[in-house]
């Protein structure tokens, strides 16, 4: 299977996922043991493989043999209904309903906060050349990721707990994607406010499906910093 995610040609495909949306699905596909090749999109000049997987350029988009899909939740629900065990989105009606909550509530509510911070503080100006709007992530970050991580702490588990039921579903995987960005934006958070929070994405984020591209991303945003002046 292949898989389209951002900036192919300016590091090794391993680094370059970034994107909480490819992020989510690439530990998706490691939490259930499927091997996949990460293609860039060719961004500004996208593929033409990447524009039949993806017509409106969605991003991320699968390729599975003459099989093309886009959307990061389309794309689960499909390797889910392939590739049925280990299962990722439970089959009781009251559990799924909760796992197609926080995977939605993690793409539009929290992604739409994350991408004004990042794209404007990183993306923009790093990869694209382009200034960033510091005023859009200085108010996101102050007035809308605030409620969100109240939300999260109220309904973030105790000790090894999970989102929904007692084992890791995609309510997980969906939930901690963002907080990497978070974390390569060295956002603080308060851990007098948020100490489930933290406590519950740092164990998540420390899965062997998570952990190596993590890694990655911190060192190609290494190598890619800005010198201080």
């Amino acid at each position: 299977m292949r898989t389209f995610g951002p900036f192919e040609g300016r590091q090794r495909n391993d680094s370059l996922w970034l994107d909480p949306f490819v992020r989510k699905v690439a530990a998706y596909m490691h939490e259930k043991g499927l091997e996949f090749e990460l293609k860039g999109t060719g961004f500004p000049n996208h593929s033409p493989e990447f524009c039949e997987a993806s017509p409106f350029k969605k991003m991320p988009a699968l390729q599975d043999g003459d099989y093309c899909l886009a959307d990061s939740s389309a794309i689960i629900h499909y390797l889910e209904a392939k590739h049925p065990t280990p299962s990722l989105i439970p089959a009781d009606p009251q559990a799924r309903g909760k796992v197609v909550w926080f995977d939605e509530f993690s793409d539009t509510i929290m992604a739409a906060c994350g991408a004004k911070m990042f794209f404007n503080r990183i993306v923009g100006p790093r990869f694209i050349g382009i200034p960033g709007d510091q005023d859009a992530a200085d108010l996101a970050e102050r007035s809308e990721l605030p409620p969100i991580l109240d939300y999260i702490e109220r309904v973030a588990p105790e000790g090894d707990g999970y989102l929904v039921g007692d084992s890791l579903t995609v309510a997980d995987i969906s939930v901690a994607s963002p907080f990497v960005n978070l974390r390569h934006l060295r956002t603080e958070l308060d851990e007098s406010r948020y100490p489930k929070t933290i406590a519950y994405v740092q164990r998540i984020l420390s899965r062997p499906s998570f952990a190596p591209l993590v890694e990655s991303e911190t060192a190609l945003l290494e190598r890619t910093a800005v010198p201080a002046e």
